[in-house]
């Protein structure tokens, strides 16, 4: 009898705890709360989750995230409400008022978010498995959605408009808003904004007309949609297909904290995101990168890499961005000033003036004159005449600095005679280098590594100790034969033959049975260099 009983509540007894753990909705007059890991909003089909997220010790973020990990606790964060007023791990909430309002509310009880909701009707939040958090009154109204108000992300489905942004993360692990920005400028125009200490447009290439970089600035309805299958549409005649357009996959269009905007997909809800798509193929030419007075170069493999003009330093090892400042003093005498040549470089923008049909020597005497020239640009521009005019664009600002093999110009840097006045070359496969004074902190010693290298080393001198007692058996095998014999025949006698019965001589030497009647090092060095002093006398 007990037996029967205990089986009749047992339904209602695992129903009850997975209930528990899974919330479809939030109900007028309740609340999740950060102290309780259990409360999380689930899509009905289980791909989304919405709940308190850590952002750092101590603090958390209400966020949306897909349910599965593309890696070990590495969760893909969708939306945040509060990514710059991150709420205390004790006591703070979210909550749903029976007034139809939203809030999150940190451990003293004050409010660091809300949705700015009114209903006299009764509400309710849930997550669409889409992925969007919807506040919808008992008439089926929609008074609150977080596709109106994206943080960094673009998921299938939904709208980017004119009252709309992307803001990027301020890095990796910081969720907070950064410097990057995707948004619809006045012009009706799809661009990308870098809005640091110095705000600039840089997608798409600035140096073009909006018809030259096929967009169109006529239709103001400024509209932007992803959808599930990989295509992404614009108002301003932008598009783009996925690299797997057509597949039946999970997307989301991300702005990164590195100011490109990528296209990620991945097929299971386990795998690890791919690119699919992104706007800019040329990393460097993101602004901000690297910040002022200094140069954004790709390093394959590494990624982008930055370095100081010559006679800068960096301003904080830290942050990059901050640039570097100048390590000596720019007067406006001319007998004390002169120019570095820095071939395949750019510095976008800060321009005096640009100057066409201008000789170099009236640029380099124009920036001359000019104090606060900093260095001027210099490069020939097609136009549709044979012949290129050449181009002069004093700089002011040595801003958003970058190196191309592709770039057809140059930069002069306005530099104090007593530098080294000489031509630059950023070409990092080269072995001659430019060492900038500075120190660095020196890293303490990876045991392993050095074991590895040590190990190699070994293994390397066993094998090379092996090939030449494989050699010296040959040799002695075939002591009595000549040097034709023992050469490859693949050859097909297309060899030096004085030099390969030198080689033979050298070889029998090196193996021969008195070990005082071998040659040492030295000498067969002198054989081998004898032979190329009589080959080069023939």
């Amino acid at each position: 009898m007990a037996i029967s009983i205990i089986l009749l509540f047992l339904p209602l007894i695992f129903f009850s705890s997975f209930s528990s753990s899974t919330i479809d909705r939030l109900s007028g007059a309740s609340s999740l709360s950060v102290e309780h890991a259990d409360d999380v909003l689930t899509s009905p089909d289980g791909v989304f989750s919405a709940g308190f997220f850590p952002v750092g010790d101590n603090a958390y973020c209400f966020a949306i995230w897909f349910s599965e990990p593309y890696s070990e606790g590495n969760r893909t964060i969708v939306w945040m409400a509060n990514r710059d007023d991150p709420v205390n791990g004790r006591k703070s909430e979210l909550s749903l008022r029976k007034s139809g309002n939203v809030i999150i509310t940190d451990a003293g009880r004050l409010t660091v978010w809300s949705t700015d909701t009114v209903s006299a009707s009764s509400v309710f939040l849930y997550l669409h498995e889409n992925g969007n958090l919807i506040l919808q009154n008992s008439e089926g109204g929609v008074l609150w959605q977080s596709f109106d108000s994206p943080t960094d992300t673009l998921l299938p489905q939904q709208l980017l408009t004119k009252d709309m942004q992307l803001v990027s993360s301020r890095s990796q692990g910081n969720y907070s808003s950064g410097f990057y920005k995707l948004y619809f400028d006045n012009d009706n125009v799809l661009r990308l904004l870098y809005g640091g200490p110095e705000i600039t447009v840089y997608w798409p290439d600035p140096e073009l007309m909006s018809w030259e970089a096929s967009r169109s600035t006529f239709n103001s309805s400024r509209i932007a949609f992803l959808d599930s299958l990989g295509y992404f549409s614009s108002s301003d005649n932008f598009t783009f297909m996925s690299a797997d357009y057509g597949e039946r996959v999970q997307r989301i269009l991300k702005l990164d904290f590195d100011g490109n905007i990528r296209l990620y997909s991945r097929k299971y809800r386990m795998d690890k995101w791919t690119v699919s798509w992104q706007a800019m193929s040329q990393p460097c030419r993101i602004h901000g990168t690297c910040g002022p007075n200094s140069i954004c170069s790709y390093v394959p493999h590494f990624g982008r890499k930055c370095s100081c003009l010559p006679g800068f330093k960096i301003r904080d090892r830290t942050d990059w961005s901050l640039g570097c400042v100048q390590e000596f003093n720019l007067t406006c005498t001319r007998n004390e000033t002169g120019f570095l040549k820095m071939s395949n470089v750019e510095f976008f923008g800060y321009d005096y003036g640009f100057f066409p049909n201008y000789t170099f020597g009236m640029c380099e005497n124009l920036c001359l004159q000019i104090c606060d020239c900093k260095g001027f640009q210099f490069k020939f521009i097609k136009h549709a005449h044979p012949s290129n005019i050449p181009y002069c664009y004093p700089k002011t600002q040595l801003l958003n600095g970058h190196h191309s093999p592709n770039f057809q110009g140059d930069i002069y840097l306005k530099v104090q005679n007593t530098l080294p006045i000489q031509e630059i070359g950023l070409d990092c496969s080269s072995t001659v280098v430019k060492q900038l004074n500075r120190t660095y902190t020196k890293h303490q010693e990876n045991a392993s590594l050095k074991f590895v290298v040590r190990f190699a080393m070994v293994v390397g001198s066993v094998e090379l100790g092996v090939i030449f007692i494989v050699w010296c058996f040959f040799i002695r095998t075939h002591r009595n034969s000549s040097a034709e014999m023992i050469i490859d025949p693949k050859l097909e006698g297309k060899y030096d033959k004085g030099r390969m019965e030198i080689l033979f001589e050298v070889a029998l030497k090196c193996v021969a049975e008195d070990r005082d009647a071998r040659p040492t090092m030295s000498q067969v060095v002198e054989m081998l260099l004898h032979q190329e002093n009589d080959t080069e006398l023939v």
